[in-house]
């Protein structure tokens, strides 16, 4: 069976690319059952890799911010809906102005921390497009109960990693409880932008 580094789909025959979120997939190379399992970190396939951009999605749909802004929207619609109401109703226009102000000020929040998170999002699927690989460790595993996506807490896993001689540390955030493979302690392959290594991501993402 082949697993979608990308998205955690799984496939029986083996193809190029994920139909679900357009990652490429590579094919699992055959051992005897007299060699031993091979514990070396996976390794990412050359650059540029052909992330789809629907993969940004999937990463804000994990993002306890993109979920807030989401929530804030979701209330300054509703607002203004019912302010805007109000206020044709003449009558009741007093109360439906501040309403309707306060619902465009949660759209505009919401709408904001959206865009914000979008180019971040943007950002990390660039770092899996073009990144540069190294090892890093796993420092922190959390998750965070302060979210919930369908009865599901996100997980945040810390890491850090060393690039141009310093210590840099990042964060990803998944729905996916992480295996063995992501516990504390744990050697992780890293990708990041060598013009910027603020920029990084685990490979694969969880």
């Amino acid at each position: 069976m082949i697993i979608c580094p990308w998205c955690g789909t799984n496939y029986i025959d083996f193809q190029s690319n994920c139909k679900n979120c357009g990652g490429p997939l590579q094919a699992v190379a055959e051992t005897s059952a007299n060699s031993a399992p091979d514990e070396s970190l996976p390794t990412p396939p050359p650059a540029p890799r052909p992330i789809s951009d629907k993969y940004i999605w999937r990463l804000l749909f994990a993002d306890g911010w993109a979920i807030t802004a989401f929530v804030f929207g979701l209330l300054g619609l509703i607002f203004a809906l019912v302010g805007g109401g109000l206020i044709v109703g003449i009558i009741t226009a007093f109360v439906g102005i501040p309403f309707f102000l306060l619902g465009i000020a949660f759209l505009g929040a919401g709408g904001g921390i959206m865009i914000w998170r979008y180019q971040q999002a943007q950002k990390i699927v660039n770092v899996l497009r073009v990144g540069q690989a190294t090892q890093g460790q796993v420092v922190e595993l959390q998750e965070n109960y302060s979210v919930s996506v369908n009865g599901q807490h996100p997980w945040e896993i810390r890491y850090q990693f060393q690039a141009g001689g310093q210590d840099h540390a990042g964060q990803v955030t998944t729905l996916n409880q992480p295996g063995p493979k992501l516990q504390v302690g744990k050697p992780v392959c890293v990708l990041y932008l060598p013009t910027d290594a603020q920029w990084n991501s685990i490979y694969p993402h969880p």
